[in-house]
């Protein structure tokens, strides 16, 4: 019998909480979220966010606790395992969970551009920063040291140079070299910090960064709350950006900027594409139906508590969005651009790199408090895109049975083939907002209904209850596995059947209305039949080889025995 490798865990309980609230914690906080409240509808978004929160976060980020955990006990650490050791070794299931790897997979293609321009600025700013004693550095050609463009205008006009939005190619160029060397360090840093393991790599480096970005993104708040009615308009104040953010009524313009009404809170709450943002606006913070947190939670050990971490896990995610994120950006946005601008942006990524570096330029030491921020934000997008990388990592390692040196190689690879088809269709960021709809917004839906169903119907409550209730330091609500198959799965269920029939039809025809977007469809649809063929063929050899507790790693029990 050949020699099998132990069990990789996490080397304490307080890290898999800081690396799992680190996964939730990035740019999708404080990036994303922000930019989903402008684009639809403001406080009214709140409304599905909010319910979504109760019925899908909390429930279905405690199912996915206990599935991982669950089947790491039985050596498996990706949805092809999961998906099979917990349908009582279903090859249907199994190929499903093989398929959800599309998710992280392709999100990881355009998020790591995204975390590649959170680095870029913070070297812009810090060209600014030394730039008084004689230090300072420009990145690009005619560019200046630092940070200081005066207004709205003018910061959205350097975004779109930067990140090649007004042409395509314009990263392989002389001027946007700098931003294609960071993204190629940003794709190198994720993969290398997943090859050093859960607890050396992910663990380590999460412990050291959670901390830091909440201190800096509490500092942020303090000073957009002091500032008042920076440009001394009308309706465009602090409390005016609170107002925004949750007042489900909101002005409405016509061509030429006047108001000519208030848009009625019905008119979000009936458009499904409300609904599915807020919705996977959630799976995406929280990182739930994305593969992020069943993956970490598989390399919990067997007896350790998932309940409490699970619950704090998605509290800070929560505290970290709604608080710290939308006061951050929203307000803002307002005071600097007022409610009609603001509603304008291609991207939900743009608003922080437009807006923030108004605030930064009215701060005191505003080119430090720049650098430490984007710097900070870039760590914690870090912390997210390596809980994207790991499953797919282990999928690989599951699969072909490889080390993971060789699982990491193959993982980067076939990610530099995705990123590729963002980084140079950049021009109106196309291909990245195809990505991100498609990916982020709805892919996910459609694997966490397949989840939440495996979870509830097929795995069963019973299991579910047990499970959670494992080695748990608080008392789990006994409804609350009610709660996933009578609430939350109806849920989901209902708003992609809403969404579908209003809106399905017009997405796609506009998808195959620009060829950017049809190459990018056209590399997921590919992706997935690869994916599709290596579950099946894995799972086949799993029969064939009487298989029964992961891929040939032992089990806890084998492991004791043997020492």
């Amino acid at each position: 019998m050949r020699n099998k490798p132990r069990h990789e865990h996490w080397g304490s309980q307080i890290g898999v909480v800081l690396a799992v609230a680190g996964s939730a914690v990035g740019l999708g906080n404080f990036l994303r979220f922000p930019g989903q409240v402008v684009n639809y509808g403001g406080g009214a978004f709140m409304i599905p966010y909010v319910v979504s929160l109760l019925l899908v976060a909390i429930p279905i980020s405690m199912s996915e606790w206990a599935l991982g955990r669950f089947a790491g006990r039985h050596g498996y650490h990706s949805p092809l395992g999961m998906y099979y050791v917990a349908s009582g070794r279903k090859r249907g299931w199994g190929i499903v969970g093989g398929m959800s790897m599309c998710v992280p997979f392709v999100i990881d293609m355009y998020y790591i551009f995204v975390e590649a321009w959170c680095l870029f600025y913070a070297l812009k700013y810090l060209g600014g920063m030394l730039e008084p004693i004689g230090l300072g550095f420009t990145l690009g050609s005619g560019d200046f040291a630092g940070m200081r463009l005066g207004s709205g205008d003018e910061y959205e006009r350097f975004f779109n140079a930067t990140t090649g939005a007004n042409q395509n190619g314009a990263l392989f160029s002389r001027a946007g070299a700098p931003l294609l060397a960071t993204t190629i360090f940003c794709v190198a840093i994720n993969f290398l910090l997943v090859y050093r393991g859960v607890s050396k790599g992910i663990e380590k480096f999460s412990k050291r960064v959670a901390p830091l970005i909440l201190l800096c993104a509490l500092i942020m708040i303090i000073r957009v709350a002091t500032l008042g009615n920076p440009l001394g308009r009308p309706g465009q104040s602090f409390l005016d950006g609170l107002g925004f953010m949750w007042n489900p009524t909101r002005d409405v313009y016509n061509a030429s900027g006047e108001i000519i009404g208030r848009a009625s809170v019905w008119t979000s709450l009936l458009n499904p594409e409300t609904w599915l943002a807020a919705t996977a606006q959630i799976f995406y913070s929280v990182s739930i139906c994305i593969c992020a947190v069943c993956t970490y939670a598989s390399y919990v050990r067997p007896k350790d508590d998932i309940a409490l971490s699970g619950l704090s896990a998605t509290a800070t995610n929560e505290f970290c969005e709604v608080v710290l994120g939308g006061l951050m950006a929203i307000p803002p946005a307002i005071m600097f651009l007022g409610s009609r601008a603001a509603d304008g942006f291609s991207s939900s990524f743009q608003l922080g790199f437009i807006v923030l570096p108004n605030v930064f330029e009215l701060m005191p030491l505003g080119q430090l408090c720049g650098f430490v921020f984007f710097f900070l934000l870039f760590s914690a997008s870090v912390t997210s895109s390596m809980s994207l990388v790991l499953p797919v990592v282990a999928f690989f390692r599951e699969a072909f049975r490889c080390s993971r040196g060789a699982s990491v190689l193959l993982g980067a690879a076939i990610h530099l083939v995705g990123a590729f088809i963002v980084i140079w269709f950049t021009k109106g960021l196309t291909a990245l907002d195809t990505y991100d709809f498609w990916f982020a917004n709805f892919a996910p839906f459609l694997f966490a209904i397949f989840q939440t169903g495996l979870a509830a119907f097929v795995w069963g409550t019973a299991k579910l209850r047990e499970e959670i209730a494992l080695g748990s330091k608080i008392k789990p609500p006994t409804f609350l596995a009610f709660v996933v198959k009578y609430l939350s799965f109806p849920y989901l269920v209902v708003i992609a059947i809403f969404w579908a029939s209003k809106n399905l039809k017009g997405r796609v025809l506009a998808t195959m209305q620009d060829y950017v977007a049809q190459l990018s469809i056209g590399f997921f649809l590919l992706l997935l039949a690869f994916l599709f063929t290596l579950s099946v063929v894995t799972i086949r050899r799993w029969r064939a080889e009487g298989i029964s507790d992961g891929y040939g790693i032992q089990t806890e029990k084998e492991d004791n025995s043997r020492s």
